[in-house]
C-alpha cells in the first residue's frame, strides 16, 4: 500500500500530461479498486486516536481531475450526468447489501460492507466507509469520506458531513453502536465515541460546544482535536439564554446540544427494539 500511496501522491502534484493519460487513469482504477475494497480509507483508527489519511483524498481528487461528463441515464424519465470515473457503485446479491428498491443511489469509490441496510431513498458518496450491520434510513446522506462503523442507525433525514478539501481535514467518524436520530446533522470531523446516542434534530458542527451537564464541563473542538462526543453520551438539542443587550430583553435563548445522560440498561433495551427490521 506505501506504493500506491508514493504513486498517488506524486500524481496529485505532477500535470497530467508528465504522467500519460492512459498510466493516471491505470493508476487511478487501482486507487478506487481498494477503495469499494475498503482496503484504503480516509481516516483509519490507530490505537484510540482518528489519523487522516490525506493521500486517499489526493486519490479521490485525482479522479474528478481526470473524470469526463458522461450521460448516465437509466432512460428517459432517469436523467444522470456525472464524471465517467464516478459512477454507480456495482455490487450483486452475494455482496449482502440490502438496497431497497426506491431511488437510493451508491457512488463507486466507497467501501460498503455485507449486510448494511438501505432504505429509499439515501445517498452514499465517494470516499464514505460503512461497516457490517449498518442501516441508514431514508432521506439520509453519508457524505464524502465519512467513516460509519459497524451497527450504526442512521434515521431517517439523518446528515453525516462529507469532506475532500483542505485535504488534511478529518471527515466525520461515527463508530461503532451508534444511534443517530432522525433530521440530525453531524459536520466538520465531529467524532461520535462508540455507543453514543444523538437524538432526533440535534446539529453537532466544529464549531459547535456541547453541554455535559453530567460531568459538569463544555465540550469545544481545539487546534489539535475535533469536536468528539464521548462514549455511550447521549445528547439531545438543548437551549440557553443570551445573557445581555436586546437578546436578554426580549428572553431569547441559543441553540446548543446537551449530554443529558450516559447510556443505562434502560436505554439500551430501547435501543435494540429497531433491530427486528434488519
Amino acid at each position: 500500500m506505501k506504493k500506491l500511496q508514493s504513486r498517488i501522491e506524486s500524481a496529485f502534484i505532477a500535470d497530467s500530461i508528465e504522467w500519460g493519460k492512459e498510466e493516471l487513469e491505470s493508476l487511478f482504477n487501482e486507487f478506487k479498486r481498494e477503495l469499494n475494497l475498503g482496503k484504503v480509507r480516509s481516516a483509519e483508527k490507530n490505537g484510540s486516536q482518528w489519523i487522516v489519511n490525506d493521500w486517499v483524498k489526493k486519490g479521490i481528487l485525482i479522479g474528478f481531475r481526470l473524470g469526463r461528463m458522461e450521460d448516465m441515464s437509466l432512460s428517459d424519465h432517469f436523467l444522470y450526468y456525472d464524471k465517467h470515473t464516478y459512477p454507480l457503485k456495482s455490487f450483486s446479491v452475494s455482496d449482502k447489501i440490502r438496497m431497497v428498491p426506491g431511488g437510493s443511489s451508491i457512488r463507486d469509490g466507497c467501501f460498503v460492507a455485507n449486510n448494511v441496510t438501505c432504505m429509499p431513498p439515501m445517498y452514499i458518496n465517494v470516499g464514505a466507509y460503512v461497516d457490517s450491520g449498518t442501516m441508514i434510513d431514508s432521506h439520509a446522506l453519508v457524505g464524502s469520506c465519512a467513516q460509519i462503523g459497524k451497527r450504526v442507525h442512521l434515521s431517517a433525514a439523518a446528515q453525516i458531513g462529507g469532506v475532500l478539501e483542505p485535504v488534511g481535514a478529518m471527515p466525520v467518524i461515527i463508530e461503532d453502536d451508534v444511534l443517530i436520530g432522525g433530521n440530525c446533522g453531524i459536520y466538520e470531523g465531529t467524532i461520535v465515541k462508540k455507543g453514543a446516542v444523538i437524538g432526533a434534530g440535534t446539529i453537532l458542527t466544529g464549531s459547535t460546544p456541547v453541554y455535559d451537564i453530567i460531568n459538569e464541563k463544555i465540550l469545544r473542538r481545539s487546534k489539535e482535536t475535533p469536536l468528539i462526543i464521548p462514549e455511550n453520551a447521549v445528547v439531545i438539542p438543548g437551549t440557553r439564554p443570551v445573557s445581555k443587550g436586546i437578546g436578554k430583553e426580549w428572553g431569547l435563548a441559543i441553540y446548543c446540544p446537551v449530554i443529558i445522560k450516559y447510556k443505562d440498561e434502560k436505554t439500551d433495551n430501547a435501543i435494540q427494539l429497531e433491530e427486528v427490521l434488519r
